[in-house]
């Protein structure tokens, strides 16, 4: 094992141990949850697309197995939602039959970005803009629950957790066959236009009652093993990444002077996978992948799944998503979270 396997795997130990439950009632009524497939739960599953995690090895360390999170156990969303002291995980849109949606509902959709045409090529996603639309829906059924007097109210008090953008890069600007986004912007402007859109959708979230925000920046995502040998990341995509993140810190400072009583937090979830720690990438990868990066069905992932940071060929496993969301939710140092953590947040 080289020195930078070894030092991967105490940064996991490290980190994943520290990881605790809190009990009692949770610290905020509601958790509303937007995204991608790094928090998908469920929403694709009956989906016309290639996008979809339903099936093993996908859930294997998840108590229910295969639900169609894109990992073999939790989601770093589950386990924020653990750690705010939720009894349950938040259920998603696409089944929230016998549900609470009073306490919050998941949203978040594979291969789904800011634009809505990111990741089509898969096939049917739920862009962000969708996924706006299906909030609309929810509100108006928790509306007709509580009462159109209460439900602003109840609706001020709630986390919104959004984390999505990665894929308007993977599988929108860095697939030049099949989106033409690269040919009109270079990388500054393609930023510059994401976080315009997203602001968008972030105002017509606070217009809704949303006030408590975390936003999650994109990890260094040139670094993700799919499709790459050797231990270099391609300095490029996680370049652009790194342009996005500086303008979505930006945009949360803007809108927390700009929106009265907002509360919005940025999670920098890209300092903790500096590319200096990755071992070769052929080892990484926990599952045996397809061309789509995503594991084949059926087939028998690895044995020692706490040793592999990425369980597919994009996304991380369960021991990482501890990490994560360890850091967000009770940042050690102030470069992780900006202007303040998860924890605090939520008293507010």
């Amino acid at each position: 094992m080289d020195c930078e396997t070894k030092l991967w795997l105490v940064v996991l130990f490290l980190f994943s141990s520290a990881i605790y439950c809190v009990v009692g009632e949770p610290q905020v009524p509601c958790l509303f949850i937007f995204g991608d497939s790094l928090s998908d739960n469920g929403n694709n599953n009956d989906r016309a697309t290639g996008a979809k995690a339903n099936y093993k090895p996908y859930g294997i360390d998840f108590p229910d197995g295969p639900t169609g999170r894109f990992t073999n156990g939790r989601t770093s969303v589950d386990i924020i939602t653990d750690l705010l002291g939720f009894d349950h995980y938040i259920p998603p849109y696409a089944n929230t039959s016998g549900s609470d949606i009073v306490q919050g509902v998941n949203y978040a959709s594979g291969a789904a970005g800011i634009r809505n045409e990111t990741g089509t090529h898969m096939g049917q996603d739920i862009s962000m803009g969708l996924q706006l639309e299906h909030h609309k829906d929810i509100v108006s059924q928790i509306a007709a629950k509580l009462g159109s007097d209460k439900v602003q109210q109840h609706l001020n008090k709630c986390l919104y957790y959004v984390n999505i953008g990665s894929n308007d890069y993977l599988n929108n600007y860095f697939l030049p066959e099949q989106y033409p986004s690269s040919r009109k912007y270079n990388t500054n402007q393609y930023a510059v236009a994401l976080i315009e859109e997203h602001a968008t959708y972030l105002k017509a979230l606070y217009e809704l009652g949303a006030r408590k925000f975390s936003l999650i920046g994109l990890g260094p995502i040139g670094c993700v093993p799919h499709g790459k040998t050797g231990k270099l990341c391609v300095k490029e995509e996680s370049k652009a990444a790194n342009l996005f993140n500086d303008k979505l810190k930006s945009l949360v400072d803007r809108f927390n002077k700009e929106l009265p009583d907002a509360k919005l937090i940025f999670i920098n979830t890209a300092i903790m996978k500096d590319s200096s720690l990755y071992p070769n990438m052929e080892i990484l990868k926990c599952c045996k992948i397809g061309s789509n990066g995503q594991c084949i069905p059926n087939e028998e992932p690895c044995k020692h799944r706490n040793l592999h940071p990425f369980f597919d060929g994009f996304h991380a496993s369960e021991v990482v998503n501890k990490v994560t969301a360890k850091l967000a939710y009770n940042a050690p140092f102030p470069a992780f979270a900006h202007p303040m953590d998860i924890s605090h947040l939520a008293k507010l």
